[in-house]
């Protein structure tokens, strides 16, 4: 397989302004995707973003050249990520388009883009899309245009595909949620969401005004939450990212439930309702103690390398339905093609409601091992499972710890750094090895 050029794991991503990230390459973007689905018997193509200002350029932009192409655009207006699949898929549309940089700064941005099934684009795709990048832009004939489309109800169809993802006797009354939308795409959507079901819905960071998505709020900024949660008495907390494909929770406690005790919760319930369908992919950086709650269960676990991208390629793999990363990106596919952050809180509501249990209890099953990560600099990117030395001095470590913890040595994926990480029962004792094994890697490399 060639190398890719552009796509990264999750797209084209950058700061704005910056090639690629600028209007004249984004134009051509919309261009040669259509040009490269255009042949197939799909006219058109969906395009829906989140709140950052340089949205509308990209927009534009990309319609410009899909419209060159020949090709049709729907123009869904802000949406989560997530919903863009559903809808990709439901308008029978050739692509979906994701105008978004997620979790990141409205300085930055990204173009991603999903399959007629919802699914991100197969790799063979992406470099078509490549190929016809370097290729001299051409407009079809007049005749031949395409058209675009304002698409009004896209915002209801996902909102009802959501609440049909629980049972239809589920009620939310008498449940008191507070939602940080972080100023992103679900700023809108997600407060109707839980209100239809029946919650007391309070909203933190709804109000977006381009510049302000991400900023100390949302699922990597969790402080404001807790501090509204415990001053509302309320019985959970949301938080979404800026395209609302992640989620991170709160208890009522002001307590933090990150993705891995999320994905336990919902695992958790899938399998006492025999719904399970096999096992759990987590990642590399799953916390330990995940890995063990699940052996204690007999559910199957599953590391996958870091990023969405390889989660859901080895769930496709195993054929099994619920992965996820700590950062909040659950997948659960028997709901929907791709992380959907409402969605994911919905099942762990519904498993609140079901076992009439507050989200602290339902996090008991599983202990979060203590965890130490200490960087290492290193001269260049290397393996360190090369190095005899380093080889051995994890063995040591290994046979420490026995089944009571794990050691990950990574190399970081965009810095010079070796990632030396351990997690165990004994804090301090993790603690003390993680340096240890630092200083090793530290010498040989």
């Amino acid at each position: 397989m060639s190398a890719r050029k552009y796509f990264g794991t999750d797209g084209i991503r950058g700061k704005v302004g910056e090639y690629p990230i600028t209007p004249e390459f984004v134009m051509k973007l919309g261009w040669a995707i259509g040009k490269v689905l255009g042949s197939s018997n799909r006219d058109r193509i969906v395009i829906g973003k989140d709140t950052r200002i340089s949205g509308y350029m990209f927009e534009s932009a990309l319609e410009s050249g899909i419209i060159a192409a020949g090709m049709n655009v729907q123009i869904l207006g802000p949406m989560p990520t997530p919903g863009i699949a559903y809808l990709t898929r439901t308008f029978r549309a050739a692509a979906g388009i994701v105008i978004s940089a997620s979790h990141n700064s409205y300085l930055d941005n990204g173009i991603k883009f999903f399959s007629p099934e919802g699914f991100k684009l197969p790799d063979e795709v992406e470099l078509a899309i490549e190929n016809q990048l370097d290729q001299p832009m051409t407009t079809v004939s007049a005749d031949k245009l395409g058209k675009a489309k304002l698409v009004k109800t896209a915002a209801g169809r996902y909102i009802e595909f959501c609440k049909a993802s629980v049972p239809t006797q589920l009620s939310l009354e008498g449940l008191k949620i507070v939602i940080d939308c972080a100023n992103g795409a679900a700023y809108s959507i997600a407060p109707k969401v839980f209100r239809e079901l029946g919650a007391n819905v309070q909203t933190i960071f709804n109000q977006p005004d381009g510049l302000n998505i991400n900023k100390e709020c949302g699922a990597t900024d969790l402080a404001t939450l807790a501090k509204v949660v415990k001053a509302n008495k309320a019985d959970i907390g949301l938080a979404f990212d800026g395209d609302a494909d992640r989620i991170m929770m709160v208890d009522h406690t002001g307590e933090i439930v990150d993705g891995d005790e999320i994905l336990y919760i919902i695992a958790q319930d899938a399998n006492k309702r025999d719904v399970l369908g096999g096992g759990v992919v987590g990642t590399l950086m799953s916390n330990f103690g995940l890995q063990k709650a699940f052996e204690a269960d007999g559910i199957p676990f599953a590391r996958a390398k870091v990023g969405d991208r390889y989660v859901m390629e080895l769930l496709h793999k195993n054929s099994w339905r619920f992965g996820g990363e700590s950062s909040g990106h659950i997948v659960c596919l028997d709901k929907n093609t791709t992380g959907d952050g409402i969605i994911s809180a919905l099942q762990v509501l519904a498993a609140m409601a079901c076992e009439n249990k507050s989200l602290a209890e339902l996090k008991q099953g599983m202990f979060k091992m203590p965890q130490t990560m200490v960087n290492v600099k290193i001269s260049e990117k290397c393996d360190p499972m090369q190095n005899d030395a380093i080889v051995k001095a994890v063995n040591e470590v290994e046979d420490d710890l026995g089944d009571t913890g794990r050691v990950l040595l990574r190399a970081s994926g965009t810095e010079p750094l070796i990632r030396v990480m351990i997690e165990g029962e004994d804090a301090p004792k993790v603690d003390k090895l993680a340096n240890q094994l630092a200083d090793v890697v530290r010498e040989k490399l």
